[in-house]
């Protein structure tokens, strides 16, 4: 099993520093274009299936990438966003600053807003989609393309990184919009083949 897990293009929320979440954006001009030309290198694999986050932004790109390929596209609400809870939509700058800085740099620190999910809970619910989907026996010999977003592809990727702690959960940074990581499954072991690709180097 050959695995493509990508985040979605750029949103407006994405250039206006507010928080998504599990609101349904929409992908903005560049992000459409960034979908197009990562579509233009990933013509040529040969994609049997799609998993997709169910917000229209991962949907959208899962459907920019796959272009006239006639493959089945399943939506799986494990993968959708963290939920940021009464955080989402707002600004970054009008957030507390101190929580926000846990999620991102001391991100076992990080506790949820009211009415948000915990990152346990985001990793919990992406692992149990990652241990179901790698196990079935249909999938063993596919090439699948799965659509996300920033945090769930981290989420997704411990359970292929060696370093799983909550405290090194970025690896270094946010995935970008639209990055390609690309995971190979033999045998019950999971390969990071590439990370964080991007092919749309004008911007």
């Amino acid at each position: 099993m050959k695995v493509y897990i990508i985040r979605h293009g750029e949103t407006a929320w994405n250039v206006q520093k507010r928080l998504q979440g599990v609101s349904d954006t929409e992908l903005n001009e560049k992000g459409i274009q960034m979908a197009k030309l990562t579509a233009e290198a990933l013509k040529d694999v040969p994609f049997d299936c799609c998993f997709t986050s169910p917000l229209k932004r991962a949907k959208d790109t899962a459907l920019y990438i796959l272009k006239d390929r006639q493959v089945p596209i399943y939506e799986d609400a494990r993968i959708r966003e963290i939920s940021f809870g009464e955080w989402e939509g707002r600004e970054s700058a009008l957030l507390p600053q101190e929580m926000l800085n846990n999620f991102f740099h001391h991100t076992e620190q990080y506790r949820a807003p009211e009415g948000g999910e915990e990152l346990t809970e985001a990793c919990e619910r992406a692992r149990d989609f990652w241990e179901e989907f790698s196990a079935r026996e249909d999938l063993q010999e596919k090439t699948i393309l799965v659509t996300a977003h920033g945090c769930i592809v981290r989420a997704l990727l411990q359970n292929v990184y060696k370093d799983t702690s909550l405290k090194n959960f970025w690896h270094g940074c946010v995935p970008p919009n639209c990055c390609v990581n690309i995971v190979e499954i033999k045998e019950n072991k999971a390969i990071l083949l590439a990370e964080d690709v991007v092919y749309y180097n004008m911007f």
